[in-house]
Order: C-alpha cells, then sequence, then structure tokens
C-alpha cells in the first residue's frame, strides 16, 4: 500500500480508502444489498491488513448500522490512531424538524450520535453530505470549526456541490478565521469527468484533496455494457448516472484490461489514481476480490497511449450526484 497526504495537510492517508455504504443491516434503511456484521467484518479485516488505513461511512448509511458495525470491526481489528476515520452529516436521520440538514443544532446533534455508533471520542474526517441551500453558510462553518476546537473532528471536509458553493464556504471560512475543508468527496471516475471543468482546477489551486465517490461507476467499469447485478436492478439513483454513449469506454477498459492480463477494476482505478488531485478513491467492496483489485490498481501503472485511449471517447454528461 502507498500513502499520500490529504491536500496540503500533514495527515498521511493510504491511497485506496474504503467505502463503508456496503456494510449495514439489510433491513434498515434505503439499501437492500448491504451486507450485515457477519459478512463485513472479514472485508473489514482484510482492508486492515492489506494496509488500507483510510474508511469512509456516514450516519445515513442503513439507519445508522453501518458506523456501529464498521467501528466496532476497527476496534477489535486495528489501532485507533493508526486509523483515519472519516463520516458525514446532512442526511435525513429522524423525521420532523433538525432531523437533517446542516444547521447548529443538527452538526452538534449528530456529531455525538456517530461518536457514539463508532465507539470512538473523534472522527479524524468529519464531512457535510452535499451542500445544505437552507442553512446560512456562516452557520454550517461556525458549527464545524467549533467541532474541530472541541476535539470531537481532526479535520471537515465537503461533497459533492458546484464549484461556487464550495468556494462560498471555503472564502467564509477563511474571512471568519474558521476551520476550512481539506477534501471533497466528490463524483468522479472514468464515464463521469464533469468535475475536470471547475471542481478540480479549484481543489488544486486551494490544496483539497480528491476523494472520488463511485469510482467504478457502481461497477459499471468492471463488467459488459448491460450486466445487471442484485444491486444495479434496485439502484434507481445509480440508474440515472449514466447513459448508452458510454458503452465505448467501458470497451476501452476491457481492452486495455485483456492485453495487460489484470482485471478491469484495476485499469479504472489506476486511471483515477494517475489523476494529481486525487489521493484517496473510494472503493466499497462485498467480496474479498474487490479488494484485492483495488490494492493491486496502486502498482499498475497506465502509459501514456492507454490513459488517451481511455480518455477519448468521452462525452459531457448532465450534472449529476449533487443532491
Amino acid at each position: 500500500m502507498q500513502y499520500v497526504k490529504l491536500g496540503s495537510t500533514g495527515l498521511d492517508v493510504s491511497r485506496i480508502c474504503l467505502g463503508c455504504m456496503t456494510y449495514g443491516l439489510p433491513d434498515r434503511g434505503a439499501h437492500e444489498w448491504t451486507l450485515d456484521e457477519e459478512a463485513s467484518r472479514p472485508l473489514i479485516r482484510q482492508a486492515v491488513e492489506a494496509g488500507i488505513t483510510f474508511f469512509d461511512t456516514a450516519n445515513v448509511y442503513s439507519d445508522g448500522t453501518s458506523e456501529e458495525i464498521v467501528g466496532r470491526a476497527l476496534a477489535d481489528f486495528a489501532r485507533r490512531d493508526e486509523i483515519v476515520l472519516a463520516t458525514k452529516v446532512n442526511g435525513r436521520m429522524r423525521p420532523g424538524p433538525n432531523g437533517a440538514g446542516l444547521s447548529r443544532k443538527a452538526i452538534m446533534t449528530e456529531i455525538d450520535h456517530s461518536l457514539s455508533r463508532l465507539g470512538t471520542d473523534y472522527v479524524d474526517l468529519y464531512q457535510i453530505h452535499r451542500y445544505d441551500p437552507h442553512t446560512p453558510v456562516e452557520e454550517t462553518m461556525e458549527a464545524l470549526h467549533d467541532l474541530v476546537k472541541a476535539g470531537k473532528v481532526r479535520y471537515i471536509g465537503a461533497s459533492s456541490m458546484f464549484a461556487w458553493q464550495f468556494s462560498k464556504m471555503q472564502y467564509t471560512a477563511e474571512r471568519h478565521g474558521w476551520t476550512r475543508f481539506v477534501s471533497m468527496q466528490n463524483h468522479y471516475n472514468l464515464l463521469y469527468r464533469e468535475e475536470e471543468r471547475e471542481m478540480l482546477p479549484l481543489c488544486a489551486d486551494q490544496g483539497v484533496g480528491v476523494l472520488p465517490w463511485s469510482p467504478l461507476a457502481r461497477g459499471r467499469l468492471t463488467r459488459d455494457w448491460g450486466t445487471v447485478t442484485e444491486r444495479s436492478a434496485n439502484d434507481d439513483f445509480g440508474s440515472r448516472l449514466y447513459t448508452e454513449g458510454d458503452r465505448t469506454i467501458v470497451e476501452a477498459v476491457t481492452r486495455i484490461a485483456e492485453e495487460r492480463g489484470v482485471p478491469r477494476a484495476q485499469v479504472a482505478l489506476a486511471w483515477l489514481l494517475h489523476q494529481d488531485t486525487v489521493a484517496a478513491p473510494i472503493v466499497g467492496a462485498s467480496r474479498a476480490r474487490h479488494l484485492e483489485d483495488a490494492v493491486a490498481a496502486v502498482e499498475l501503472e497506465l502509459g501514456g497511449k492507454e490513459i488517451e485511449e481511455l480518455e477519448r471517447p468521452y462525452s459531457p454528461h448532465p450534472v449529476q450526484g449533487h443532491s
């Protein structure tokens, strides 16, 4: 495993981040395809043993049970001070007023609930799970700053939004002397590259580390076009992200993988790891081979002609993933 600084911070993270939305009770929340605790623990242990030190979850994943499963597993398999543990806030956790969003009340409430479920005194990276247009950015940024000063959070990060929104939040924090975001967790992969227009240049200029979600385009980059899986069959959100025109890119990944004699996942992840702003793709793993491919991708060097072949077929997409 390789390690890299997260943006312009001194924090070292593994080049692969284990995305833990996969782990949670299937009967809790909207993801029926998640793995329960018994099935999740071997994969989390495998990640730790492979040198992965970066783990990402969220309070909304499987109604909080992802945080519970991940927290217990990491307590058993790793040393807390060697792990970079990330979670998120914004999504709805209960009905009624203040059960979601980025108000001061919601943030202060949800960090305590997340810490309790994770079984830890602090979170290394606390991320806002999308932009909240209904709360003043000053209120959100001051609340996050106060969590850092209280020792409950080490660093703060953001996720998918427009570049102007991210810039506004960063400027607000700087203007008041508050903690700034050190990372951007956004939708970025070979099938969706709209982030290259504004967000990635902004992150490069501001020294913000990029943590792409869905780096394998919900598995589309790893299998023949049109193949249906248990997750894709029930993934209404994912079905809107990509188009029939993306088939040619998947075919390019397939050709290069066959020429290299490696799985397609390694090629797609290696391309992401080649991007200068990318610190660590967030990879979900429901099978041991998913982790094996992710770790192997760190060492896979793509040539210039291969990168050109992968990038050439891309065509503009509607902006997706901000809500």
